[in-house]
């Protein structure tokens, strides 16, 4: 468990956190974060149906958010789980927290295996007005099963979504799986960086977009979620065991002063 405070990085300012602290079993607040259920694939072909029960997603009474997926009981899958194999779990602080610019950061411990696909990202908040990808996409965060010591950090917009998106990668040479990791994102006007632990391994400007709009100055809202399966990951493999966590310490954002209107 973190201290609730540890200091803000040089030239940024706290502004944001969840720590995570509670009672095990508990809710996540809900006055931050919303679940979002259904199993529809999520315009992925995911396998995966989201609830919003505490069997996926709970604190773990550690100072961390566990998110769970876990196999569906077959007798039960097709009334309470969509005719989907995996449950889990994907939040969202959207019309609660959201923010234009900072540094976005989440310490956390992946969960493992072919097919899980875990991730901290960001949307903007006009996506209800504009839709997807007008409204941009900052991938702070993911990781597919079948690579355990790469993340990804990725951004979409008009005429760079989907496979389109403009990514990048880092191998950390160690399983992201087997200890926690900051992930982040210093988030500015016209520029984008991607960090693992401190390690600075992409930036974005929109002279890398091709031509395309740059979309990321408005506010944005917060997501956490685990996938299974779909069009950019897999199946579980045979070897893949469940149920799978992802343990999430804290969530915060840092502002610059001068960002922070």
């Amino acid at each position: 468990m973190s201290e609730p405070d540890p200091g803000a990085p040089p030239g940024w300012s706290l502004a944001w956190s969840d720590e995570f602290d509670g009672p095990a079993g508990s809710p996540v607040d809900p006055a931050v974060w919303r679940p979002e259920v259904g199993g529809h694939g999520w315009g992925n072909q995911e396998l995966q149906y989201y609830t919003d029960g505490t069997g996926n997603a709970a604190l773990d009474g550690a100072g961390n958010l566990a998110i769970v997926v876990r196999r569906t009981d077959p007798r039960l899958r097709d009334r309470r789980f969509g005719g989907c194999s995996y449950s889990s779990a994907r939040l969202i602080t959207k019309d609660r927290v959201a923010f234009r610019y900072g540094l976005v950061q989440a310490r956390i411990r992946l969960p493992a295996g072919r097919g899980i696909w875990p991730a901290f990202w960001m949307l903007g908040q006009d996506i209800d007005e504009v839709g997807w990808p007008g409204c941009g996409e900052i991938d702070v965060m993911e990781n597919f099963g079948k690579d355990p010591t790469l993340v990804h950090g990725t951004v979409h917009g008009p005429g760079y979504a989907g496979p389109g998106g403009v990514t990048a990668a880092l191998d950390a040479k160690v399983r992201l799986a087997d200890d926690f990791h900051l992930y982040a994102v210093a988030w500015e006007p016209a520029r984008i960086r991607w960090y693992l632990d401190d390690q600075l391994y992409s930036t974005l400007t929109p002279d890398d977009l091709g031509g395309n709009p740059w979309v990321f100055d408005h506010p944005f809202y917060l997501l956490l979620n685990v996938a299974v399966g779909g069009s950019f990951s897999e199946p579980p493999g045979p070897s893949t065991t469940f149920p799978q966590t992802m343990l999430v310490d804290h969530v915060r954002v840092h502002t610059r002063p001068a960002a922070s209107g």
